[in-house]
């Protein structure tokens, strides 16, 4: 576990975004140094809302952390969300606090390249949604992936995806963005579904973060419940995975996962394929390996992670 992690958060709030946010800030070794919205769960106007409330929810923890809008769209496709996975507002819970203040008017992208650019081989960014501000802020500045002291991405899988039979969905919202990241000199963990779908938020898990007594808890029992019914449908498990807060787990205790150096390339032809994360697991092509990819984790201490450190909150 790193001494002290400057962090930057990119994300696409989402209730699991919300959770992963309120790990990241529960975390005493980290030092968030600001927040950035993009387009993906919900349209961006409302994920720049949701990223205030988030900031709220985390009460002093959060007290002058800055936050952003970013890139309302994909590169290049259409965009999508995912409001039948997260609900209408992308934060299914009720009494939720007004945000206390609101979005910087710097560009999220502005933002991170000046801060990375300020903070050179210190900053690990986490990204929890599609990655156009991650991509766009290395086209427009092509120093900056060297700047970076790793970004942290959830999103792609060795194998299946939940959007589509073959993407997941993060990838598939903005697959060319993902692509310029992968193949940027930058270091990059993968957190992809063949790990986060070993992370379930159990009924017993759930009634576990409500006896935490606070309202980070309480808050977070209450969208991953909401959240449970679509995973109990669809794939026939207990409850909701937990995607992006095994993210930032990842940024904060790499040793909780097994990583495995890979070539990574993502589909970018239109087809059924589109968004696939092409992982080479046992080095087929010779390509470089650009990518570690998370291969194996350690659910049941991720989940003691998660429970200690949101408990800390108001």
């Amino acid at each position: 576990m790193v001494s002290s992690l400057p962090v930057l958060l990119d994300g696409d709030p989402g209730l699991d975004d919300a959770v992963a946010w309120l790990l990241a800030f529960a975390s005493p070794e980290t030092q968030v140094l600001g927040v950035t919205a993009v387009h993906g769960n919900v349209p961006l106007q409302q994920g720049v809302r949701n990223t205030g409330v988030v900031l709220a929810l985390a009460g002093e923890r959060a007290a002058g952390v800055p936050y952003f809008a970013g890139a309302d769209r994909p590169l290049l496709r259409e965009g999508m969300t995912a409001t039948q996975v997260h609900g209408a507002t992308g934060l299914p819970a009720a009494h939720l606090p007004e945000p206390v203040r609101g979005p910087e008017a710097e560009h999220a992208v502005d933002f991170i390249i000046r801060t990375v650019r300020a903070n050179p081989g210190q900053i690990t960014l986490v990204a929890s949604g599609p990655l156009t501000n991650v991509a766009l802020a290395f086209r427009l500045a092509p120093d900056l992936p060297g700047l970076l002291r790793e970004v942290v991405w959830m999103g792609g899988s060795t194998a299946q995806g939940n959007r589509t039979p073959a993407a997941e969905f993060n990838a598939l919202a903005d697959p060319h963005a993902a692509h310029i990241v992968l193949h940027s000199p930058v270091p990059v963990r993968m957190v992809g579904l063949n790990v986060t779908m070993q992370c379930i938020a159990t009924p017993e898990r759930l009634e576990q973060l409500r006896a935490l007594g606070n309202r980070a808890g309480a808050v977070s029992a209450e969208m991953l419940e909401f959240y449970a019914g679509v995973y109990r449908e669809r794939y026939g498990l207990s409850g909701g995975a937990l995607h992006d807060p095994l993210a930032v787990a990842a940024a904060l205790s790499p040793e909780l996962l097994t990583w495995q150096a890979m070539n990574v390339e993502v589909e970018l032809s239109e087809g059924l394929n589109v968004g696939r994360t092409v992982c080479d697991l046992y080095g087929v092509t010779d390509r470089e390996k650009n990518v570690q990819v998370a291969v194996g984790v350690d659910d049941a201490a991720f989940f003691k992670l998660l429970l200690e450190r949101l408990g800390t909150l108001p």
